[in-house]
């Protein structure tokens, strides 16, 4: 038998005093493993919310670069240098039928320039000393000068562009910053009269992330890189259903030449109220060809979600008739087969064509979001049967509803357990911190023979101001700590949103905050990025003694927001002491154990590693915690809450260890073989 390697923590927190500390003693049978843990277990989910993808991941620098909004010009402005002329826009014998309008420059009298200027996303932010990759479709007999000017119109770098001719014409050109900029501008001058058609304006900075050319910015990507995510699930979210169905997100819109994707509104326009974003557009330069390599460059699954027919059902509920959904099954066995398809298959090749002659190696394919009732049930079992019939081996995730334990929920899970087959049952959450700590325990006792659990989506909203507050993230460490322990069948979790722009936000709480030259993760995306990073391979049993926490009412403003919590055998009536799930790391030969402790006192937390041999080694923990469940992070204090990692001498078989209170401890601590 292996002879494991334990140790004994003596330091506590200076910052809690000991005498204040309630005692709880956590053992841990290392002699007795349990199930292995799901090597999906914690993932990202990503949506183009809060400008998540144009604006955000998507590295693209220019704003309505095709001139396809409703708002033709947008992000647009005339530049005229003592000269004079007209900007218009056109739609006859534009670059291709999928992308219609153009801008036509008709210039009388160059002066000294006459053009257009780009303010991109709220202001061009610019790098000193960096490259930035310029490129146009053009038509005409003009010669162009590319030029990126700062707030004040400094040129901070130029180009020179060809005149294209009397066909569309791709032009391109490098810039090299000469300075920094918060709020630049691309600007596009003719120095010459005469006329030159433009369409697919673009900016991209050279260094994106993996050095890919067009790629995503390189700041927002590393978050994601550093959390070390198992698997990414795309596009959404309830862009796949659409406002409606003409809105509905359809992969194949979204590969090949960028400038052959057809342009689409983005259904976050209006969906949430008093939130509105007009402008708020999916260019679909971040597509699905994209998403699967970003996966790829990331080292973790790919997750696509498709439409099963079905808009969204809180607003326009429209349906795809039974009889007419040939079409939307023939795109998820097309997707399979982009994916995963020899380079010499139709779609197979058109991956090979954009420069992956390799399969990406998909298993997992979704099919609806976050559909419920009847008319779900009467698509999804055509999917499922169409998709297992050419592709036996593709995991399918199907859906349980857009919450818990109410009727959609119910009705889902009876239909899954009465014969509707299913591999992996989607369940979101976005409850009360109280929800999360009171339903750390809701799949220990859920039956081992049916589907597998995939908690798709979730996150603790704290009160009416929705901030990714401590007090959030500690109640989200508590219930995965249930989704580790019972990882046996919850396959994948995934918290939502993943991504916020700040100052255009449609939902919230959001685990990474950006602008246009910053990036934070919140205490929310700590935990996350903690559970990932240190993911056993194998459960171990625990057993925790300690007086348990009687639950309290909850909140009269949660229950106004949420309605009250039904009694399900999910619910206890009391808490445990303290949160804890653990596990035998193989790779790095450690146990792992994670505590949350989610009060307001600290607690002294005794941790039995029974069935260890004594020896001498050093461990690692990291602690998330801060002075007050309130603390959130931001822009000027980034860190607030985030992890500490300390390294300790360690000599016995029991660990006694001070939990501050709202923490999050993982405690890694070596084995012998």
């Amino acid at each position: 038998m292996k002879r494991f390697l334990i140790a004994s923590l003596s330091l506590a927190f200076a910052l809690f005093a000991r005498a204040a500390d309630i005692p709880v003693r956590v053992t841990v049978d290392t002699a007795a493993p349990g199930h292995a843990v799901s090597p999906l277990l914690h993932g990202v989910f990503f949506e183009d919310i809060n400008y998540g993808a144009d604006g955000g991941l998507y590295a693209e620098l220019v704003q309505n670069r095709s001139f396809e909004h409703t708002e033709s010009l947008y992000a647009w402005g005339t530049v005229n240098r003592g000269g004079a002329g007209d900007v218009t826009v056109e739609t006859a014998e534009p670059l291709n039928a999928k992308n219609p309008h153009y801008a036509r420059l008709t210039i009388r009298d160059a002066g000294k320039g006459f053009g257009l200027a780009n303010s991109g996303f709220g202001g061009i932010a610019l790098k000193q000393g960096e490259n930035y990759l310029v490129s146009v479709r053009a038509r005409g007999d003009l010669a162009l000068r590319a030029v990126i000017e700062d707030e004040t119109g400094r040129p901070l770098g130029e180009c020179a562009l060809e005149a294209p001719g009397a066909a569309w014409k791709k032009l391109e050109g490098t810039i090299k910053a000469s300075g920094p900029a918060s709020h630049a501008r691309l600007v596009l001058l003719a120095t010459a009269a005469g006329r030159v058609d433009l369409d697919v304006v673009s900016l991209f900075p050279e260094n994106t992330f993996k050095q890919r050319r067009h790629g995503v910015r390189a700041d927002l990507a590393q978050m994601l890189a550093d959390m070390r995510p198992a698997f990414m699930r795309f596009p959404g979210g309830c862009i796949v259903e659409g406002k409606d169905l003409p809105n509905r997100y359809q992969w194949k819109d979204t590969i090949g030449d960028i400038a052959e994707r057809p342009q689409n509104w983005n259904r976050w326009q209006d969906a949430i109220r008093g939130q509105t974003a007009p402008q708020y557009y999916q260019t679909y330069g971040l597509g699905f060809f994209e998403f699967f390599q970003l996966c790829e460059d990331l080292g973790c699954a790919p997750v696509p979600i498709l439409n099963c027919g079905m808009a969204c059902q809180y607003q326009s509920k429209q349906l795809v008739p039974t009889d007419q959904l040939d079409p939307f099954v023939q795109d998820a066995l097309d997707l399979i087969e982009f994916a995963n398809g020899s380079p010499t298959s139709p779609w197979g090749a058109r991956r090979a064509a954009m420069g992956h002659p390799e399969p990406f190696g998909m298993k997992i394919l979704g099919v609806g979001n976050e559909q419920w009732g009847e008319e779900y049930f009467a698509r999804y079992p055509i999917f499922h049967a169409a998709i297992k019939a050419k592709y036996p081996g593709i995991q399918i995730v199907t859906s349980a509803g857009p919450g818990v334990d109410d009727g959609h929920w119910k009705l889902a899970w009876d239909k899954f357990r009465g014969g509707t087959p299913a591999d992996i049952v989607d369940e979101h959450y976005y409850r009360p911190p109280q929800w999360f700590l009171e339903n750390a325990t809701r799949y220990d006792a859920q039956p081992r023979n049916g589907p597998r659990v995939f908690a798709g989506e979730f996150a603790a909203h704290d009160g009416r101001t929705r901030r990714a507050s401590l007090r959030a993230a500690v109640a989200e460490a508590a219930f995965m700590t249930g989704l580790l322990r019972n990882s046996d069948i919850v396959a994948m979790s995934s918290y939502a949103p993943l991504f916020a722009k700040a100052g255009a936000i449609q939902w919230q709480p959001d685990l990474i905050w950006f602008d246009n030259e910053r990036v934070y993760g919140t205490a929310s995306y700590h935990v996350q990025a903690l559970f990932a990073r240190h993911r056993p391979d194998t459960t171990l049993p625990v057993k925790i003694e300690g007086a348990p926490i009687l639950l309290p009412p909850l909140p009269a403003r949660d229950v106004a927001t949420y309605g009250a919590n039904p009694l399900t055998p999910y619910h206890p009536d009391s808490l445990p002491t303290v949160f804890v799930a653990a596990g035998r790391n193989d790779r790095d030969h450690e146990f792992v154990v994670f505590l949350v402790n989610s009060y307001a006192e600290p607690r002294t937390a005794t941790v039995e590693l029974r069935g260890a041999t004594q020896t001498t080694a050093q461990a690692h923990i990291t602690t998330l915690t801060s002075a007050n469940a309130d603390d959130a992070n931001s822009f000027e204090e980034p860190r607030k809450v985030a992890p500490r990692l300390e390294a300790l001498a360690v000599t016995a078989a029991s660990v006694t260890r001070s939990l501050p209170a709202n923490s999050l401890t993982v405690l890694r601590i070596p084995l012998i073989r």
